[in-house]
């Protein structure tokens, strides 16, 4: 029986992990708690850890896992940002989720922009109290508007058709831009200088730490909405906050941010915020805040569950080679290819 230890669990992936105990020969143990050095005695007795995005897994972490003889690190998400990959390798094995449902993100992206330009967020408040005013409610049309996409993985290509389909111009960027794609590819700066939408699809690394700064936003137009579902420090919360309240910046929607580890995911309703960067951003009347929902549709989690599982089961009964796996390789992070595992191996 592999016994897996699940840190910062909510009901959902409960819902979605638990059919896996008697099919797939894993044993469970939820926390609610997040993992972090304080917590990783949890995972005591366990063979694997399974964790989400705000869930810490540096070298301290890493060492204390090593040392209870937890062998594998399931991460139930795409993005590693939060795993000190690098001090990892040859000590544990860490798995993640590369595609659980790019449709997920997208569509909420799309979601997010729609509710903010026809303020539709407005709308639904004002006619709770039978408020049938139009005014303040004037938005604008997608179609023919030039909407850049940052980053062209799974999920900014599905988003891209998306935009398609609404008739706008798509530009975008990617360090590795996809070939034979068909997308009309810019510099960054190019990007930032014609588009009236921006949306981040990009992992967090050191290249793209704060690539939405206050250089950046000067480059952008006047009035430009910026989009985040990706990773919330992708973009520099105060250089953002400046650019609402100076106009430069007409909307922004964003489902992540820099500090949201202990605030996101929990009911905060009863306890003064004391983030007063992220308060005042929520106070903006063109910002729009969801927690990290991206992700949350019926398919994604039962997507993330079952990928999550083989990549532990995998592990276990397949000498340790799976495809999902992350290694530390030529300067950075990335899937581990086949001809490459027998270098990554834990000795």
């Amino acid at each position: 029986m592999i016994k897996v230890a699940f840190f910062d669990t909510k009901d959902y992936d409960k819902a979605s992990f638990l059919p896996y105990e008697k099919t797939a020969g894993l044993e469970f143990k939820f926390y609610e708690t997040k993992l972090t050095e304080d917590t990783v005695d949890l995972a005591r007795g366990s063979d694997a850890v399974c964790v989400f995005v705000n869930d810490t897994v540096n070298a301290a972490v890493i060492d204390k896992l090593v040392a209870m003889g937890v062998k594998v690190v399931a991460l139930r998400c795409a993005g590693y940002n939060n795993v000190d990959i690098k001090y990892a390798m040859k000590k544990i094995h860490v798995f993640r989720v590369p595609a659980y449902s790019p449709y997920a993100v997208a569509e909420h992206a799309m979601a997010l922009l729609l509710t903010s330009v026809r303020r539709i967020h407005k709308a639904y408040i004002r006619t709770r109290d039978f408020n049938f005013s139009l005014s303040g409610m004037t938005g604008f049309d997608l179609h023919g508007k030039t909407v850049g996409v940052v980053g062209t993985g799974k999920i900014g290509r599905v988003f891209i058709d998306i935009c398609r389909g609404f008739g706008m111009k798509v530009v975008a960027y990617d360090l590795y831009p996809a070939a034979d794609s068909g997308i009309d590819y810019v510099s960054l700066d190019e990007l930032f200088k014609v588009s009236d939408v921006i949306s981040l699809h990009c992992p967090l690394s050191d290249e793209t730490w704060h690539m939405i700064d206050y250089p950046a936003i000067e480059k952008m137009k006047d009035g430009v909405v910026i989009l985040n579902t990706s990773r919330g420090a992708l973009i520099n919360a105060e250089a953002l906050l400046e650019g609402i309240k100076s106009k430069k910046i007409g909307a922004a929607c964003l489902d992540v941010y820099e500090e949201e580890a202990n605030i996101f995911f929990e009911d905060r309703s009863g306890h003064i915020l004391r983030d007063d960067l992220l308060s005042r951003l929520i106070s903006m009347p063109n910002v729009i805040v969801t927690s990290h929902q991206a992700f949350l549709t019926e398919e994604a989690l039962a997507n993330i569950a079952a990928t999550t599982v083989e990549n532990i089961t995998c592990f276990y009964h397949n000498n340790g080679n799976c495809d999902n796996e992350l290694c530390y390789r030529c300067g950075s992070a990335q899937i581990c290819e086949k001809t490459h595992l027998n270098n990554n191996r834990v000795q």
